[in-house]
């Protein structure tokens, strides 16, 4: 089975490298893209190590400059910090035509992360959607995903809120989150990013409170999916 080339831009943080360990662990060739080539290399080089040491040293990742990655990319998946959303998408969005983008941003606003503050869009992913146009699909997830728990090599105790205008794209972002050993659920909309977006500074007040790096799960279906 061939699977798509996933494009990480802002790739060298924990959670992209943590999604790049495991969707590379899962059969798909990566990419981890930075605003510099340099940066993406030493980014790869630290992921190599890791990988190194839990004897997946012959996994397909590399590292390229933004707008390189997202253009050899079939999926593109964005996850800086909310402050370069918006200057991040302008700089790729040459490359994204016609193209699934899955947008993990959160808009935090430091210092004070545990403050939903959402933007004037109603949500990173509806921004995103808005400024790219109809001709790429954004899909929201990830959000509530710590990047801790993807770093680590056990499986994930947490659920994912898929949200997107397209529900074949959504389906495809469901199965991405099933290759990181995690369930996803359709969540609707793009418009509904905003529910999880919020979510993540509610879970910021829980961590500082129990010292933990909690997740989200939906209960009730009898743990089928």
């Amino acid at each position: 089975m061939t699977h798509e080339v996933i494009a990480i831009i802002g790739g060298t943080g924990a959670l992209g490298t943590g999604l790049a360990r495991r969707w590379s662990a899962a059969g798909y060739q990566v990419i981890i893209g930075s605003r510099t080539q340099e940066k993406a290399e030493e980014a790869l080089k630290d992921l190599q190590a890791v990988l190194a040491e839990r004897g997946q040293s012959n996994l397909q990742v590399q590292a390229m400059e933004n707008l390189a990655a997202a253009q050899a990319a079939q999926i593109v998946v964005l996850t800086v910090p909310f402050a370069h959303h918006k200057s991040t998408l302008e700089s790729i969005q040459p490359a994204l035509d016609g193209k699934i983008l899955i947008d993990v941003t959160v808009p935090l606003m430091p210092p004070k992360v545990g403050t939903v503050q959402l933007p004037p869009e109603g949500s990173a992913g509806a921004a995103a959607q808005q400024l790219l146009g109809e001709s790429v699909q954004v899909v929201s997830a990830f959000q509530n995903v710590a990047a801790h728990h993807l770093q680590e090599g056990h499986g994930l105790d947490c659920d994912v809120l898929v949200s997107g205008n397209s529900k074949e794209a959504r389906e495809k972002v469901v199965e991405l989150v099933q290759a990181v050993g995690m369930r996803g659920f359709h969540a609707g909309p793009i418009a509904n990013a905003a529910a999880a977006e919020a979510l993540t500074s509610v879970i910021i007040n829980i961590n500082r409170a129990h010292k933990c790096h909690a997740g989200i799960r939906i209960s009730g279906l009898d743990d089928q999916g």
